[in-house]
């Protein structure tokens, strides 16, 4: 198959050599582990302590990774990227909130990007976070199968109608809608709920996605195992397959609680893992929806063999690449100009509340092995192209 990734010119066609440059320091930053570090430890400080310090990370870390602080800040950048072919998924990424009025904030601005990808094609998908409907302790209490007193049954009603309510709209404007996955200790109770969902609203085709992090052993007999359920009682299987985010929260709670970490040994199995959950779902795509969120080039490149092996088109609906905003453009905007179906998520909120989500970003670009790196070598090359 031909290589179409180190194609800088398309990769970055959208940057001006303003923006190129920015990232070229931002990576520089994100390359250095203590940098990461100190770099967090004084944002926090200068956010908890009300400093003046927001313009200076919306001009340089948030415009990088995130579309804006609302969802109407977020046009300008979608419809720019849609000139490529590239669409968006607008995600409200304020994380780690406990109270019942924020949730329900919460589930307002999801209904309104129901809403915006209904009104644009350049928004092929809705996506929210379990956590954002609910506390996540009340998620691990619910799957681990204790007993909920009155006052809890009635705030998992409560997160139980949130679910519905969304998944019910976005099935009735035909828009499909990604639920992202979190911690292994809260995730039971969130695939069983997400499944009750595919049930009652997949009949006809997937508008409620799960998402499976791969980066857990377990995660492909639970795919196998929906599969045999959705046969039986006639629902389709939308899933976003994603290596995972949490990798050293998971083993340092596994260690600390005296249990078996549900995270792959070595790199080499998660990828092992990835790869199979992809294949499986190519062998079924008459049953499966397909959304392959990776920055991973050899993983991109096995399921772009695997639709040519199949006779799957480029433009099939049921099969979306997917990469994170301000990450891996090289693999976005070149299999846009190969006709493939791609979508970046696009982050946007209050720049103070998004912190944690950009935290996560650079510490996650800091510990796996070469994405950093990767990024600055495409970045150094087409800085050498423009000056040529």
């Amino acid at each position: 198959m031909e290589k179409i990734f180190n194609n800088t010119e398309v990769a970055f066609s959208l940057k001006s050599d303003t923006e190129l440059e920015r990232a070229y320091f931002l990576f520089k930053l994100i390359e250095s582990q203590p940098l990461v570090k100190i770099g967090t430890a004084v944002t926090n400080f200068a956010l908890k302590a009300h400093l003046p310090v927001e313009g200076l990370i919306r001009s340089t870390v948030f415009d990088h990774f995130c579309g804006g602080i609302n969802e109407h800040d977020c046009l300008s950048v979608v419809d720019k990227m849609y000139t490529k072919g590239v669409s968006s998924v607008l995600d409200y990424s304020v994380e780690g909130k406990e109270e019942e009025a924020q949730f329900d904030a919460a589930l307002e601005m999801i209904l309104k990007t129901v809403d915006f990808a209904k009104e644009r094609m350049a928004i092929p998908f809705a996506v929210f976070k379990p956590t954002g409907f609910g506390r996540i302790a009340l998620y691990e209490k619910v799957g681990s199968g204790a007993e909920l007193n009155e006052k809890e049954k009635e705030e998992w009603n409560r997160v139980v109608a949130r679910f519905d309510k969304v998944c019910k709209i976005a099935h009735d404007k035909d828009v499909a809608l990604l639920i992202d996955a979190e911690e292994s200790w809260m995730q039971d109770a969130a695939d069983d709920l997400v499944e009750e969902m595919m049930r009652k609203y997949n009949k006809q085709r997937a508008i409620v996605y799960n998402t499976l992090q791969m980066y857990r052993w377990d995660r492909l007999d639970y795919l196998k195992n929906l599969h045999d359920r959705a046969n039986k009682d006639g629902f389709f299987i939308g899933m976003k397959i994603v290596r995972g985010a949490y990798m050293e929260k998971e083993n340092a709670r596994a260690e600390d609680k005296g249990y078996k970490s549900p995270i792959c040994a070595t790199k080499q199995a998660t990828d092992e893992n990835y790869d199979a959950a992809i294949v499986y779902m190519v062998d079924n795509i008459d049953k499966m929806y397909i959304f392959a969120g990776t920055h991973n080039e050899n993983s991109s490149y096995r399921l772009m063999e695997l639709c040519e092996e199949k006779g799957i088109t480029k433009n099939e609906n049921r099969i979306f690449f997917g990469q994170l905003y301000g990450m891996s453009d090289n693999i976005s905007y070149n299999l846009a100009e190969q006709g493939y179906n791609v979508a970046k998520y696009l982050p946007f909120g209050p720049v103070r509340d998004v912190m944690p989500y950009l935290i996560r970003r650079a510490e996650e670009n800091t510990s796996v092995a070469g994405q950093t790196s990767r990024e600055l070598d495409l970045i150094k090359k087409e800085r050498s192209r423009r000056k040529l």
